[in-house]
């Protein structure tokens, strides 16, 4: 990670995220999505504690203080609420050298947020995958997380120290973001008709 900066490839990812939840419509709320805990008004809930506990962690304070989800009335609003306190914390370049910890360990502030990358590229994901409109995502993302996910999430085991599905086997003709979902335990033929 020395000399690697991040920031960029996690702003577009914030970007594409916030981008994603600002088309969501309140009669799309209840609609399941690929992350099978979640609905799309819980997993945007989960994401809007994700965008400030990235800034928290980032600030050196502990991921554990930021709640799992977030109840959220206005998603927008909220999800730019978060975003501008991360942002903060992401224009100072000590954010990156700082010892930060995280559910995996204690690691410098470059290698967590680039750990932030895939988590959002894989919600992102999901919610677009719920909406039907995953044309949307933008595949250098997923391309330039995948291998970070794939350093720290092993093939197996997998279970509840682990909490992700078996790796689910793509053709040589996958998409960037079915190669980085399969990996994850997400089915990237999932829809929710199919449900």
């Amino acid at each position: 990670m020395t000399g690697f900066d991040p920031r960029p490839l996690l702003g577009a990812a914030l970007d594409q995220a916030g981008a994603i939840i600002a088309t969501v419509t309140p009669e799309q709320a209840t609609l399941p999505t690929p992350c099978d805990e979640y609905d799309v008004n819980q997993l945007i809930g989960h994401m809007q504690a994700v965008v400030r506990r990235i800034g928290v962690v980032l600030s050196g304070q502990p991921f554990w203080s930021v709640p799992r989800e977030l109840e959220s009335s206005d998603w927008v609003a909220d999800w730019d609420a978060g975003r501008a306190a991360t942002d903060a914390v992401l224009a100072d370049g000590a954010c990156l050298t700082r010892e930060v910890t995280v559910p995996w360990g204690t690691v410098p502030g470059a290698s967590a947020a680039a750990s932030y990358i895939g988590e959002l590229s894989v919600h992102s994901w999901d919610l677009a995958t719920a909406l039907g409109t995953t044309d949307v995502l933008n595949d250098a993302l997923a391309t330039a997380a995948l291998p970070a996910y794939m350093e720290k999430v092993p093939a197996e085991p997998r279970g509840p120290e682990i909490p992700f599905g078996p790796v689910v086997e793509v053709g040589d003709d996958a998409t960037p973001y079915e190669r980085l979902v399969a990996w994850t335990g997400r089915d990237p033929r999932w829809s929710r008709v199919a449900v």
